[in-house]
């Protein structure tokens, strides 16, 4: 499935690593008029933009090396938790549009359900809690490899925070049924993944089975 996420085309530089990438690797960040440099995850603040490979030691490297002032030519503060701040709006975005598809009757969750729709094809996205039991969430994996099935796997989130995001307590398996907010979801997701886990050579996430 292929997942598109609503920014510029254009390419930009990362202000840390000075590379030039697609902005869809990338994060973008504002200067408020109190010149404090703010996450622009959705890519619609005004005024001129700084930009950071989407990756959590980048956005800390900025942060302790001042570069937020640099890349606006003018003082610019940035808060010390802003890598916590990122990764946040990004969670946010991906559970909001999760959200929204358990309001439209787009996701199951239980692992009956979900290993019901898997089996019969009928579902988008497998998302499964990355704390949850782990014989739980292989069996349903499983699924995935059989008779041609082509949804998508996300782990990236805790119980806590798929839980928090549906009303719900112990939230550990969950599918979204085919509908268009499964290919927003992904994308968004995606990002996070990267940005919480594709961070170096030691601390890669966990390759799918």
């Amino acid at each position: 499935m292929q997942a598109q996420v609503d920014i510029p085309v254009a390419e930009r530089t990362c202000i840390v690593t000075r590379q030039v990438c697609d902005p869809g690797a990338l994060i973008r960040f504002a200067r408020s008029p109190d010149g404090i440099a703010v996450p622009d995850i959705r890519c619609k603040l005004p005024g001129r933009g700084a930009w950071i490979s989407l990756r959590r030691p980048h956005v800390e490297t900025a942060v302790e090396k001042n570069l937020f002032s640099r890349a606006f030519k003018q003082q610019t503060t940035a808060p010390a938790d802003l890598a916590d701040q990122v990764d946040k709006l990004l969670a946010d975005q991906a559970l909001g549009y999760l959200s929204l598809a358990a309001k439209a009757g787009e996701l199951v969750r239980g692992f009956d359900k979900v290993e019901a729709v898997l089996l019969k094809d009928k579902a988008d996205v497998l998302i499964a809690a990355r704390d949850g039991s782990s014989d739980g969430r292989n069996k349903l994996k499983a699924k995935l490899k059989g008779d041609g099935r082509t949804a998508e796997l996300v782990e990236v989130f805790a119980c806590d925070e798929l839980g928090l995001a549906l009303g719900r307590t112990n939230v550990i398996h969950a599918a979204l049924t085919k509908g268009g907010l499964a290919k927003k979801f992904v994308a968004s997701a995606r990002r996070l993944e990267t940005y919480r886990f594709l961070q170096d050579d030691e601390r890669k996430f966990e390759e799918r089975a």
